[in-house]
């Protein structure tokens, strides 16, 4: 079974970028970590987390077509330009956001709100470390490694350990929000109820959209375009 994309379903755990945008995309920003607090956790949510955890699927897509896979190729290459601003090498580009996009999908979640989450969060620096201890590019705080974790908060500076953690606990939080995005991104953030980091999120969550259908009639007008210029032009 599949997701929406042709992600395989397993242990799944539930459920254009304007010239502005871009330039907003290469300035320095400041990371807005916080730090979740620590919560009892019922028995079944703890093993229900662990368990999306410790599935160890590498983060390779799967696709139901042939389209679903062209589709996902096209945003990969739209997204690797626009990070390219902030991470130079192009392998490690390109790992990352497969991985995101995996684990973002994995949990049922959207993959732009995860990209403007990290953004916030770490600015996209691997090794970000918040006053408050919370480690990596999703900003988890290492109590959790003790609780659905191996207990040992080193991992966390793991690429797709610490996406997988990020992407579980979000999608812990967004369940027991009902829903509610602006709850559950104050909770991750330690700061429920408070609207500057949702607001944040929100906000950059936008330069990371990806609208097939508009990159798709923008491709066709510069064809059109293109076609027009060669019939005006002399033999």
């Amino acid at each position: 079974m599949s997701l929406e994309g042709g992600l395989s379903r397993r242990q799944c755990l539930g459920g254009a970028v304007t010239a502005g945008a871009l330039t907003m995309l290469s300035l320095p920003r400041a990371a807005m970590a916080g730090a979740q607090i620590e919560e009892p956790l019922i028995d079944s949510v703890r093993t229900a987390l662990s368990s999306a955890i410790h599935n160890k699927a590498p983060p390779v897509p799967e696709f139901a077509n042939t389209e679903a896979r062209l589709a996902y190729l096209r945003w990969l290459g739209e997204m690797s330009g626009r990070l390219s601003r902030k991470v130079a090498d192009a392998p490690t580009r390109i790992e990352f956001l497969q991985t995101v996009w995996y684990e973002a999908k994995r949990s049922g979640l959207e993959v732009s709100l995860v990209l403007g989450l990290i953004q916030v969060e770490s600015n996209f620096r691997k090794f970000a470390v918040s006053s408050a201890g919370a480690r990596g590019y999703m900003q988890v705080m290492p109590f959790w490694t003790r609780v659905i974790g191996d207990g040992d908060p080193a991992k966390l500076f793991h690429m797709q350990t610490n996406l997988r953690f990020g992407c579980v606990i979000l999608r812990h939080y967004l369940d027991r929000e009902s829903g509610d995005l602006f709850m559950t991104l104050g909770r991750y953030n330690g700061s429920r109820g408070k609207s500057p980091y949702p607001n944040a999120v929100f906000s950059n969550q936008r330069l990371w959209a990806f609208n097939e259908k508009e990159r798709e009639k923008e491709r066709l007008q510069q064809q059109q375009q293109q076609q027009q210029q060669r019939d005006r032009s002399p033999a």
